[in-house]
């Protein structure tokens, strides 16, 4: 006979602490199963054997089976496409509900309807919740109910709306007992079952530190600091952290740092509202810019040999730590889209194949902001001056150096373009193309 339970499907939400689906499953169920799918429409577009976001993921499910486990329950991990894994489920218990948080990005949108439909057919009920944000789709928006498209006044009626009820933690551990108590451990894939393997990776620990969020405004443009930033990013990603227990600190320690939370709700409500921006400018007066097709300098600009050497650094940093500082995104980005005149999309493409904490919606906004095409965006004749950059946010060149060792050689390449005439034809090359409404 099938085991009764009920299901908690795990996503970008790998907790059991303050987990608005893992609470409500919790406390109307006696036997609850978290379940994990390694989805295969995901990871089979990856780059294979290394994936440091694959690999992240899979050591944070280890340890949730450990906690688990102590509390006599397992986690469920799957290696499928999500339909096939959800069948699978289906035949081996008897589902009673499924309970998830919502996501915001098409294709889990898509895929979260047809799992929806096969549940229907089984009469079994899928609940969802809000979770990895505070305000989630039309929840902040202008008094006539249409969404925004301009950060500050949205941030400013999210900050009004903001009160504690928003904030406050989902108590799970009042209802651990009822976990599912499986008796035999549940079978999890490796890595290697998968096609990945583990590089030797440090990942930056889960940790709210006090004494940098309160110093971020002194601190987060300064790329040499190692802790002038939170380093939250891939915690936020995959909700290792509780954004109401981050957003409730950054309320109390430091305003330039709730507006940073505030930032990445904005652009995952302009990706909710506006789904075509993930292959569209938003502006679509944007939309047919003639972008260069070079790709011996978009080569150079991928592996930090521009001969820039603040650009270089940022891009030496991504492709060997799967991370960038912010300040050298707006920066890399902006000098491959005006100083190079190359398509957006190719360097947001580049970006979600490197960076351990790339966010859809994150990753699409900040790009079509530098790139003058997004909503709210930095118009096209702001154009930042990578020696300017340096001079201010690397004073003493340490961060440089330690990316670029040879700047100051005759190793070192020459710019491959000149500052000033790039910044001219960027703003002629972008006056000419805008569609004129």
């Amino acid at each position: 006979m099938k085991q009764r339970l009920a299901i908690c499907w795990l996503r970008r939400d790998l907790r059991l602490h303050d987990h608005a689906a893992l609470y409500h499953a919790l406390r109307k169920h006696s036997a609850v199963l978290p379940v994990f799918i390694f989805d295969r429409n995901i990871l089979d577009a990856l780059q294979k054997p290394f994936d440091l976001r694959v690999q992240f993921i899979h050591e944070q499910l280890r340890q949730l089976k450990g906690q688990l486990r102590a509390l006599g329950s397992d986690l469920c991990v799957l290696y499928d496409y999500a339909g096939q894994a959800w069948q699978h489920i289906l035949n081996t218990y008897e589902v009673e509900a499924v309970y998830a948080n919502h996501d915001y990005e098409p294709y889990a949108r898509k895929r979260d309807n047809e799992v929806a439909e096969l549940l229907k057919t089984h009469h079994i009920p899928f609940y969802t919740f809000k979770d990895q944000v505070i305000f989630e789709k039309s929840e902040v928006v202008k008094s006539d109910g249409t969404p925004y498209s301009v950060f500050t006044p949205y941030a400013r009626k999210w900050k009004a709306q903001l009160n504690d009820f928003y904030l406050r933690s989902y108590p799970t551990e009042k209802y651990f007992s009822s976990f599912l108590k499986p008796g035999e451990e549940l079978p999890m894939p490796s890595l290697e079952a998968m096609g990945f393997r583990a590089k030797s990776f440090v990942f930056p620990p889960c940790e709210i530190r006090e004494d940098i969020i309160r110093n971020y405004h002194n601190t987060r443009d300064l790329p040499a600091l190692d802790e002038g930033t939170s380093r939250l990013g891939v915690h936020l990603r995959f909700g290792t952290v509780s954004i109401r227990e981050l957003a409730r600190k950054a309320q109390a320690w430091n305003a330039t740092y709730l507006n940073e939370l505030i930032w990445r709700e904005f652009f995952m409500m302009i990706l909710w509202h506006h789904p075509r921006v993930v292959t569209h400018a938003f502006k679509e007066a944007y939309d047919h810019i003639p972008w260069q097709q070079n790709e011996e300098l978009f080569r150079r600009w991928c592996e930090g040999t521009t001969g820039y050497p603040l650009v270089d650094a940022g891009m030496r940093q991504l492709n060997a730590s799967g991370y960038m500082h912010n300040r050298l995104r707006m920066l890399t980005a902006s000098f491959l889209c005006k100083h190079l005149l190359i398509d957006w999309r190719l360097g947001e493409a580049y970006f979600a194949s490197k960076l351990l904490d790339y966010e859809l919606s994150s990753n699409n906004g900040g790009w079509q902001w530098a790139a003058g095409t997004g909503c709210d965006a930095a118009p096209y004749f702001r154009i930042f001056n990578p020696w300017t950059q340096q001079k201010k946010f690397d004073p003493d060149n340490r961060f440089v150096s330690r990316w670029v060792p040879e700047w100051q050689t005759k190793d070192y390449p020459k710019p491959v373009v000149e500052h000033a005439s790039a910044r001219e034809r960027a703003i002629d090359f972008y006056k000419r193309h805008i569609r004129q409404t």
